[in-house]
C-alpha cells in the first residue's frame, strides 16, 4: 500500500513539474475574458491572449483555441478572428449564428483582411511574440458576441475545458477563474471604465506533452584543443531517418518542396543528429580581460522558417557580457540572486528569420565578456553553457566527459580516472 502510495505522489509531483521551468519560473499564457456589454439573450465579450514567457513565442500557422459551453450557448458573430466549423444550426431560421458547436475551435484571421473584420491586435495569423523579446507583440484579441447565455453576473455560466495550440500540442489550460473586472482608460486617459464582468484562463506549457524528442541540440569547439564535439547521435530521434534528405540531393529543386504541411511534419537534412535546429559554441579567443566565444544557429529542416527564434543560454559569465555583435541580448534573472543566464535573438529585418535548411538556413554572432578572476577558467568545461533553449524548448547538451578539455587538464584527468593505470599503482605497491 505504501509503495503504491509513493508511486502515486511521484507521478503527481513529476505531472506537475513537467510545466515548471526553471529559468522562466512565471511563464504562462493567460485568456482573459471581458464582459463589455449585454444583448437580448447573451453579452459581447472582449477576448485577450497574452504571452507571458519570456522566450517562447507562438509561431506560425498560429494559435488555436478551443473550450466547451457551459450551456447551449451559440456564437452570433465575431470580430479579429473565426471558428474553424460553424456546426449545426439548422434550428435557427432568419439570423444564422457564426457558430453553432457545443465545442467551438478559434483561430486568428491573416493579415490583410477587410477592415470592418478586424480588431485591435488581431490579424497576424496567430503568431504572438514572446514578452521578453517584443511585449507590444505579444499580445492577441478578437471580439465575440454570445447568444442563448446569461444575461448578468449571476447566470453567465464560465465555459470549461480550454484548450490551447500554440501551433501544436504542449500547452494545459486549467480551469477559468472569475477575477475583478478589468479597467480601461478612454483615449485622452481622463475616465477610467470597466468591463462588467471578467474571468481568466491560465495555460502552462511543457516540453514533454509537445513533442517526445528534443527538437535541437548543442556541439562544442574550442581554440584550444583541436577535436570537435558533435551533437549526440540521434539526440532528437532518429524516426525521420528514413525519410530525410542529403544536401546535394536533386528533390531539392522541386517546387513546392519548402511548402510547410498542415501536419508540420518536418523535412530534415540526414544529420548523424537528425535534429531540426543545431546550435554551435566556439571558444574563440581569449584576451587578458575578456574572452569571445561565437555562436552558430543552423536549421536542418527544409520546410519551416523560424520567424522571431529566441535562444537561451545558461553561464556563470553571462554575468559579464561585454558586447553582443549580431543579436540582440536581454539578461534573464529567474532569481535576484543570480544572473547567469541571457537571451539572444535576431535583429529585426537582419537576422531574425532563420531560413529552412539551405546555404541561408544559419544566423551566428559573437560574443564578448569580461573576466572574473574569482571563478574564470577553461578547465572541465567550463567555457561552455549548462543549458541551452532554443524557441523554449531545452536542447539536448554532449555529455561533458566529451567536451573539448584543456590538453594538460584531459591528460591530468585521463591519468587519475584510468582504472588500468590505478590498478597497476596498487599493483607496484602491493609488490613493493
Amino acid at each position: 500500500m505504501r509503495f503504491l502510495i509513493s508511486i502515486s505522489l511521484l507521478l503527481l509531483f513529476s505531472s506537475q513539474s513537467a510545466a515548471y521551468d526553471p529559468l522562466d519560473p512565471n511563464g504562462n499564457i493567460t485568456i482573459k475574458w471581458d464582459i463589455m456589454s449585454w444583448t437580448p439573450d447573451g453579452y459581447v465579450a472582449v477576448v485577450t491572449l497574452s504571452n507571458f514567457q519570456m522566450y517562447r513565442q507562438i509561431m506560425a500557422p498560429g494559435w488555436t483555441l478551443g473550450w466547451t459551453w457551459a450551456k447551449k450557448e451559440v456564437i452570433w458573430s465575431m470580430v479579429g478572428a473565426q471558428t474553424t466549423e460553424q456546426g449545426d444550426c439548422s434550428k435557427f431560421k432568419g439570423n444564422i449564428p457564426h457558430c453553432c458547436k457545443k465545442t467551438p475551435t478559434v483561430v486568428d484571421l491573416l493579415p490583410g483582411v477587410p477592415y470592418n473584420q478586424q480588431f485591435s491586435n488581431c490579424c497576424k495569423g496567430g503568431v504572438v511574440a514572446a514578452w521578453g523579446q517584443d511585449p507590444s507583440a505579444s499580445v492577441s484579441q478578437f471580439q465575440v458576441s454570445v447568444g442563448l447565455a446569461g444575461t448578468s453576473n449571476k447566470t453567465v455560466k464560465l465555459p470549461k475545458n480550454f484548450t490551447l495550440l500554440g501551433p501544436g500540442p504542449g500547452y494545459t489550460c486549467g480551469p477559468a477563474k472569475i477575477v475583478p473586472p478589468t479597467n480601461f482608460l478612454t483615449p485622452d486617459r481622463r475616465r477610467k471604465t470597466q468591463a462588467l464582468m471578467t474571468w481568466n484562463v491560465t495555460c502552462t506549457y511543457s516540453q514533454l506533452l509537445a513533442r517526445k524528442n528534443p527538437n535541437c541540440c548543442v556541439s562544442f569547439s574550442s581554440f584550444y584543443n583541436e577535436t570537435i564535439t558533435p551533437c549526440p547521435t540521434c539526440a532528437c530521434g532518429c524516426e525521420h531517418k528514413t525519410d530525410c534528405v542529403k544536401s546535394d540531393s536533386k528533390i531539392l529543386s522541386k517546387v513546392g518542396i519548402n511548402t510547410p504541411r498542415k501536419d508540420n511534419a518536418p523535412l530534415l537534412q540526414c544529420t548523424r543528429h537528425m535534429c531540426p535546429i543545431r546550435v554551435h559554441w566556439h571558444v574563440k579567443q581569449n584576451y587578458k580581460e575578456y574572452w569571445r566565444v561565437k555562436i552558430a544557429i543552423t536549421n536542418f529542416n527544409y520546410r519551416l522558417n523560424y520567424t522571431q527564434w529566441a535562444l537561451v543560454a545558461q553561464h556563470p559569465n553571462l554575468n559579464n557580457v561585454t558586447q553582443v555583435f549580431s543579436f540582440n541580448y536581454k539578461p534573464l534573472v529567474p532569481f535576484e540572486s543570480i544572473n547567469d543566464t541571457g537571451m539572444f535573438y535576431g535583429m529585426k529585418y537582419y537576422n531574425d528569420l532563420l531560413m529552412e535548411a539551405g546555404p541561408f538556413g544559419n544566423v551566428q554572432s559573437e560574443v564578448l565578456l569580461q573576466k572574473d578572476k574569482d571563478t574564470f577558467t577553461f578547465k572541465q568545461g567550463w567555457g561552455f553553457p549548462r543549458k541551452v533553449y532554443f524557441n523554449g524548448d531545452e536542447c539536448t547538451l554532449p555529455p561533458p566527459d566529451s567536451y573539448p578539455f584543456l590538453p594538460n587538464s584531459a591528460h591530468r584527468q585521463q591519468l587519475t580516472h584510468s582504472p588500468l593505470i590505478a590498478l597497476m599503482v596498487l599493483l607496484l605497491l602491493a609488490i613493493g
